[in-house]
């Protein structure tokens, strides 16, 4: 509960600084920025990240991570494609991505927590392995996604919203819930304090990281559906960066490197703050490079500010 205080009082600061983001752009570009139109835009770019960030908070709060998510996502969109081409079913292609990319992430916590090999090796290798996997199904070329899917699920919208950010939210409150109240949420803290204490109590950790790291894969590959069926394609070479965005907006948004601390709301705010500056630039006429510099320094002293409070704490 202490690690939960802490993820909360972080999510203050933060959340303060994306409102400040927002005022700002607000009063630079007032005619633009704050509109109905363009704030539409931020959510929807926001939205399929947000699931492979949410995805990520659960692994690195067990002080573990998990760079093959955009492989995934991609091999995922791959899978559902020639499986809607094969057999003409989109539930069938969702069904599958879904599959496909709960399988890798299940692989990854099986190398991890019963193969005893770091999380890092074991995600950068699966990374190559899903995005190899993907190039050898397509040929290096992508594959377009079905008339149906693209012009149903991928326009769709509800209330004036895209219904992939209606499902992306859903999907994100659930897990934010589960995280914050559940015990499964508890157990993915207490392994990410100390995974030895947590095995004493009572926790499975290794059956725990599998279904930790499961989860993540799981997300990825409905990421991967939705990406599909919002942009019409499978964009192979188009998420090379997306498990470093991932990454970066989990720091950002307060979870700790070192695991036990971090709440879904701070990736939240996490996932927003570098497309607000990156809509903001844009709208300013701001050269795009500003916005990775201005991204890399946030991280940088997110890292940072994580370091000194632990150091604090631990005095």
């Amino acid at each position: 509960m202490k690690a939960l205080r802490l993820g909360e009082r972080q999510v203050v600061w933060i959340g303060l600084v994306l409102v400040a983001l927002l005022v700002a752009f607000s009063v630079l570009a007032p005619r633009t920025f704050p509109t109905s139109f363009n704030l539409l835009n931020l959510v929807s770019d926001a939205a399929i990240l947000l699931l492979l960030a949410t995805g990520m908070t659960f692994v690195i709060i067990t002080a573990g991570i998990d760079l093959s998510v955009g492989g995934v996502l991609v091999f995922s969109a791959v899978v559902a494609a020639e499986v809607m081409e094969a057999t003409g079913s989109l539930a069938l292609g969702a069904l599958a991505a879904v599959v496909t990319g709960l399988a890798w992430g299940v692989l990854n916590g099986v190398l991890v927590a019963l193969g005893r090999i770091p999380a890092l090796i074991v995600t950068l290798g699966t990374l190559g392995m899903s995005l190899g996997g993907a190039l050898l199904l397509t040929g290096g070329v992508d594959l377009r996604a079905p008339a149906e899917l693209n012009l149903g699920l991928g326009l769709a919208r509800w209330l004036g919203v895209p219904l992939i950010v209606w499902i992306c939210a859903a999907v994100t409150a659930v897990l934010a819930f589960t995280l914050a109240r559940t015990r499964f949420g508890r157990h993915t803290y207490a392994i990410g304090s100390n995974a030895e204490a947590a095995r004493r109590g009572g926790v499975a950790v290794r059956k725990h990281l599998i279904k930790v790291y499961g989860l993540a894969g799981l997300l990825a590959g409905l990421a991967g559906h939705l990406s599909l069926a919002k942009y019409g394609i499978t964009g192979v070479s188009a998420h090379s960066t997306d498990n470093l965005q991932a990454i970066a907006a989990v720091v950002i948004g307060g979870t700790s490197l070192f695991g036990g601390i971090g709440t879904v709301a701070g990736t939240v705010i996490g996932v927003f703050i570098p497309v607000v500056l990156q809509n903001g630039f844009q709208i300013l006429g701001v050269r795009p490079f500003w916005q990775q510099v201005v991204v890399g320094a946030v991280l940088i002293a997110a890292v940072y500010a994580d370091q000194w409070r632990r150091r604090t704490r631990d005095r």
